[in-house]
Formats: structure tokens, sequence, C-alpha cells
């Protein structure tokens, strides 16, 4: 039975995969075409299973776990799993909501850093085969097409700093620093005193490393911290986050946004750069994508949709600004990734195991793909917490209570 659904659901799928799929059963036999791009070779019935439910992540980590071999471009094989999916996956059954007792206690400060150190502590030297010379592990702003990985990733540090108007010698916070270029190229670009925090051990020392050798010790500091245990003596003027909210938890948000509002000078400006979901209602995505994702990369993970955001910016005291979506961005700056990984596969297998690289290789390609069907967004929220000077004017504008101008061009002009 479970073999005639497979060879049903090989016969269906949609026109962009058609004729790209073949199964090859546990006892030998074939499903679908002989020259399909993508070979899926079934160690076990239970794999089977999770393919005639459509049931991806749950085959992915078959994959992982060595219960089934996957022969084809990463490309196509993400391909072919999207066409596989029979749920919504940004549907509200599809991982529904974690309880809030759930999310507070999987999101306690020591659970945090295991968390953190489990997936960015993986080898710096596995992450710097993919991503671009600075380490940058988020989204790139391809402001123009042509552009490299390098290029739009030094196009998204910019954008970041042009948004928070920084300015010399102002007060500088990043929140999860990673391994620290936008705290460098503010530092080094934009003039600002800045401090960096992180929860990666492996990310503080090589940050620290480079302010060293960059002569930036007396105006940059990388710290090992909680965001939580930063304190409030003396608000910053202006605060990046960058990539970090997905590990907040949704019921510790609006924690986190009373805290950055507690470390921003009234009238500063906030930015929060990060993956939100596709749906209203879903804390993970459906067809045990979630699933894979929480086991194998990111443990702790949690997505609200943007306007879960700005609700919960807004009663903790935080204006929302500007909204920008770069989930296209994202698409082709993880295809730039797994790309590059799948380039140098043999490397990776000497910086990791054999286990981790099967899991990133979906991770990046499946995810790829996810944004740029819409089952994931990235977006930029600037905000401010306002300073209550309603009767003052700025640039011909009352009422305006930060240093925000309430006009979008000088984001994008010249300095």
């Amino acid at each position: 039975m479970l073999e005639k659904l497979v060879a049903h659901r090989i016969e269906q799928l949609p026109p962009e995969s058609a004729g790209a799929l073949a199964v090859v059963l546990p006892g030998g036999r074939r499903l679908g075409p002989e020259d399909a791009a993508v070979v899926l070779r079934l160690k076990t019935f239970w794999a089977l299973r999770h393919l005639a439910s459509g049931r991806v992540g749950r085959l992915a980590g078959d994959y992982v776990e060595g219960r089934l071999q996957i022969e084809g471009p990463a490309r196509r094989v993400a391909e072919v799993a999207a066409s596989l999916v029979r749920e919504e996956p940004t549907q509200g059954h599809a991982g529904g909501l974690r309880g809030p007792w759930l999310s507070r206690w999987r999101h306690r400060p020591a659970a945090d850093a295991r968390q953190v150190q489990q997936h960015y502590d993986v080898s710096d030297d596995f992450y710097a085969l993919w991503l671009d010379p600075r380490r940058v592990y988020s989204c790139a702003y391809w402001q123009d097409a042509d552009m490299s990985l390098e290029q739009a990733q030094q196009a998204k540090l910019e954008l970041v700093c042009r948004k928070l108007m920084l300015r010399p010698g102002e007060r500088f916070l990043d929140i999860g620093a990673g391994w620290g270029a936008l705290l460098l190229w503010a530092a080094e670009h934009h003039g600002v005193e800045a401090t960096g925090i992180t929860l990666s051990r492996n990310q503080h020392a090589h940050v620290t490393r480079l302010i060293e050798e960059r002569g930036l010790a007396g105006r940059v500091r990388m710290l090992l911290l909680d965001y939580r245990e930063l304190p409030e003596d003396q608000p910053w003027d202006k605060i990046a986050s960058v990539g970090m909210f997905e590990h907040v938890g949704r019921a510790r948000l609006p924690a986190y946004f009373a805290k950055l509002r507690r470390l921003l000078t009234p009238g500063g400006l906030l930015l929060n750069h990060g993956i939100t979901a596709g749906g209203t209602r879903n804390a993970q995505l459906g067809a045990g994508i979630g699933d894979f994702i929480e086991r194998y990369i990111f443990p702790g993970g949690e997505l609200v949709h943007i306007s879960h955001v700005l609700e919960t910016m807004a009663e903790q005291g935080l204006e929302g600004l500007d909204t920008e979506n770069l989930r296209p961005h994202y698409a082709r700056t993880l295809w730039a990734w797994s790309d590059a990984l799948e380039s140098q596969l043999d490397a990776a297998r000497q910086l990791t195991t054999e286990r981790l690289l099967r899991a990133y290789r979906l991770y990046l390609a499946g995810s790829a793909v996810g944004f740029e069907r819409g089952w994931m967004a990235l977006h930029q929220t600037l905000a401010t917490r306002p300073d209550g000077r309603w009767s003052r004017t700025r640039d011909g504008l009352r009422g305006t209570q930060s240093l925000y101008p309430f006009r979008r061009d000088y984001m994008l002009r010249s300095p």
C-alpha cells in the first residue's frame, strides 16, 4: 500500500519537479524514472512512511541518521522535497503555539547559553568554509543584482548603520554580535564606541582577538554575556539586534523588548533584524520541518509573525518607525551559503561529523526554498523609545520625539 502511494506521489509531482525524483526501496525495487535528478535510497520502511505522508522533516532526519541516502544536487533536492509537502507549513496546526510555561522554561539563561553554544560553537573553521570573509551569519542585502556574497553582506552592514543613523562618539550596542562584523564595521566606518555581546565562547574569543589586532581596544569591547545581565545605568544611543531574537522565545519577547527599551536612551534608535514566521499562528514550520530544525540545527528557536513583533514592541513602550521585509534577500543568501558548502564537502568532512554535515546541507538548501515560498520571512524593524518632547520640532516636523527624521530617504542617500 505504501509503495503504491509513493509511486502515485512521484507521478503527481508538480510541473517544476515532474520526472525529477526516483525512490529505491529497501528491497531494491525502483520507483520513478531512471534519469531522475534526485534519487532517494531507502534503508528502512520508516523512511517510506515519512515519504508517503509528506513529512519531509522526518525524511530529512532519516537522512541525517543514515536511514536513507540522497543522490542529486542540493538545489534540486530542496525543490523536490518542497514539492512533496502535503500540508501548508505555515498553518496554525502545523507546529502550533508552544505553551508560555514551556517557552519560558526552555529560555532560561543557562538553557539559552547551552543552545547557542550547541549551534555556534560547532567549529569556526566549518562556518568559515561557506560564510563570507567577515563570517556574517545573517541575511545579506543584494543592493545590486550582480553583487558577490561578500559585497552583499557589506551592503547589509552599511544598511543597518544607515538606518540607525550612527554618528561618531555615540554609544552603540550590538546584541548577539556573532563574529563581530557589524560591531567592527560600525566602529571603523562610523566612529562609534561599540559594545557587543554573545553567548558563544568561540565568537567571543574570535572578536576579542580582532579588536586587539585592529587597535580598537579603547573603543570596542566584546562581552560573553546574556542580554538580561546588561547593566542599565548608562543607556546606549543606538542598539542593533541582528539574527538573535529568534532565540528569545515567544513567551519571553515582552521581557526582551522591555529590557531593550530600558537599555536605550530616550529618543535613541533600535534596529531588530530577524527571521519571522510566514503564518500568524505557527511557532515553527509544519510537515516535520520545524522539528528537524529544533533537533539538528537551532534548539530552542521559535518564530513569530511580524505583526506579533510590532504589537509586543508597542506594548513595551517602543514606537515602530520603519519595517522592511528582506525575505527574497535571505533566500539568495542561503543559496550562496549552500553552494559554497557544496563546493567544499571534502574539506567540511575534515572539520565536523558526517551527521552534522548532512544536517547543514539540508538546512541551508531547504531554508532557501522556504524563504522563496514565503514559509518564513526576514524583517528589519526600526524603533525608538520616545523621549516625550512632543513640542520639539525637527526638520519642520513637530512631535518626532526621537532622532528619526520621519523621512525614509536618508537610509539610501550617499554620505
